[in-house]
């Protein structure tokens, strides 16, 4: 098989395959740089301070341009409705959250979560929620200003069967309107804040920026791969052509000796 690939005419056939080749792969080049020249990274100012109002309505579903972005907002903490929330991780280390109940003031008016902080163990965290609570009633209804970066409502997860049935584990809004002091149908926000100051006693919440994610266009990367295919193909389509002439001039010869064998084998007798 060697020597028919060394042959002229298969040598000229493979620097055409493999200039068919070069020019599928500088293809497959250009729609790669394509795909790069088009992605789109998504970049969002999650860091600038924003007004809630501008980016949520209550009763509504949390958009991609809301989620972690840093707001502003102002409202009343409604005494009684502060809860805990356990296995909150905060670097790493396992605790919990004490999440209070605000009524926005100066957006639409609805309920919305507020973590105020974090802490290690649940005494630490009952006892930083007593004070909390005795500074709201205290306070008889001042509005506060709450700075932090908002989140969409997570899932409610029910408790163990042998636990607490009051535990919670996730800030649910559909489970803490549940356990909020008479809240009927007002208005509500599907997202909680996560206070960039925390409540005294208690830790600040670890809430980095949400990482740039880098979106290609995968159309072009699909259209790059067909090209690669495509140059493998016309080598490939060359390899097969100098293998079915080796096999025709076998077989030919292999006839060619039966058929020299056939005229040779009366003559003997």
């Amino acid at each position: 098989m060697l020597q028919m690939m060394l042959r002229p005419r298969w040598v000229l056939a493979l620097l055409f395959a493999l200039a068919v080749a070069a020019a599928f792969a500088l293809l497959g080049q250009w729609q790669i740089e394509r795909a790069v020249e088009q992605s789109t990274t998504v970049d969002r100012p999650t860091e600038d301070v924003l007004p809630l109002g501008d980016l949520v309505q209550p009763d509504t579903a949390t958009e991609q341009v809301a989620t972690a972005q840093r707001v502003e907002v102002r409202g009343i903490y409604v005494p009684g409705d502060t809860v805990l929330v356990e296995g909150r991780l905060n670097d790493g280390v396992a605790g919990y959250w004490v999440v209070a109940h605000l009524e926005v003031t100066d957006a639409a008016p609805g309920g919305l979560p507020v973590a105020l902080g974090w802490a290690a163990d649940r005494d630490r965290a009952q006892a930083a929620a007593d004070a909390f609570e005795a500074d709201v009633v205290a306070g008889g209804g001042v509005e506060a200003h709450v700075v932090g970066r908002f989140l969409p409502s997570e899932a409610p997860v029910a408790p163990d069967e042998d636990g607490d049935p009051f535990a919670m584990t996730t800030v649910a809004v559909a489970q803490l309107i549940n356990v909020w002091a008479d809240y009927d149908d007002r208005p509500v926000y599907f997202g909680y804040v996560t206070a960039t100051d925390a409540a005294p006693g208690l830790e600040v919440i670890a809430s980095p920026a949400p990482e740039q994610t880098f979106e290609l266009n995968w159309l072009n990367v699909f259209y790059a791969v067909e090209w690669a295919v495509f140059a493998g193909f016309a080598v490939y389509l060359w390899y097969r052509l100098v293998r079915d002439a080796v096999e025709r001039e076998e077989q030919e010869a292999e006839e060619a000796a039966q058929a020299a064998a056939g005229a040779e084998e009366p003559a003997a007798h």
